[in-house]
């Protein structure tokens, strides 16, 4: 039985008991790297980091292990205020897939990496260290409640600086930050909107992708109400 004292062989040995190989093919479908993965759910991976907790030590010995369960278990089980900027950097580099990336931003922004690494990282060529970043902008947004307004603003330049970037899994992020800054409060609302309409009347497919489809969510009736905000006029 595992338990916060488990050593991070034994995490690794009870992961590899529960691989379920009929969901493997499910996961690539989503676009999950399975080469290395074992098909356990990430409710079920969940669960297991509420039964050993939280260990530093631990949780870098398991990301080492390449294996995709428990890599996620390791951003799960990290110390957020002992994740230095190397360790940050270091696992950034094996990235592989945008369910690490998405999952490991959140332990990023919960060691408050962000003003160094959204920056870093929005300029590095990689295609799933630039996610990072934005995907690092994204979950800033809807989790730092207490972050000024105008912080979260200071990242739409670097937003509309890769709106072009046509990689499927950096466009996507890239989306997903400039939707969630505009859904963040009405103050956020106005000049989101307003870079996702310019980006909407580019003539680069990918930002005109990008502008439009966060157009649609930010003029939608129910993120609007939700703002307290008047609908546009027709």
């Amino acid at each position: 039985m595992l338990s916060p004292a488990s050593s991070a062989d034994a995490v690794i040995d009870h992961l590899k008991s529960l691989r379920v190989e009929k969901a493997l093919a499910g996961m690539a479908r989503f676009g999950i790297e399975t080469a290395t993965a074992l098909g356990i759910s990430n409710p079920d991976l969940d669960r297991i980091a509420r039964l050993i907790k939280r260990e530093h030590g631990r949780a870098l010995t398991l990301w080492d292990s390449n294996i995709r369960e428990v890599r996620l278990l390791a951003a799960l089980t990290a110390e957020p205020q002992r994740l230095t900027l190397e360790t940050a950097r270091q696992w950034a580099g094996d990235f592989n897939s945008w369910e690490i990336v998405d999952n490991v931003a959140d332990l990023f922004v919960k060691a408050r990496l962000e003003a160094p690494l959204v920056p870093e990282f929005a300029a590095d060529e990689r295609e799933f260290v630039r996610r990072t970043a934005f995907s690092m902008i994204a979950v800033c947004a809807v989790h730092l409640k207490k972050e000024p307004d105008d912080n979260i603003l200071a990242w739409l330049p670097l937003i509309e600086a890769h709106s072009g970037d046509d990689r499927n899994f950096v466009k996507k992020a890239v989306n997903w930050a400039l939707r969630q800054t505009g859904k963040r409060s009405a103050r956020c609302h106005g000049p989101a909107l307003l870079m996702a309409a310019s980006l909407a009347a580019r003539q680069d497919r990918t930002a005109r992708w990008i502008g439009k489809d966060a157009v649609r969510e930010l003029t939608s009736s129910v993120v609007l109400a939700r703002l307290g905000l008047q609908p546009l006029a027709g």
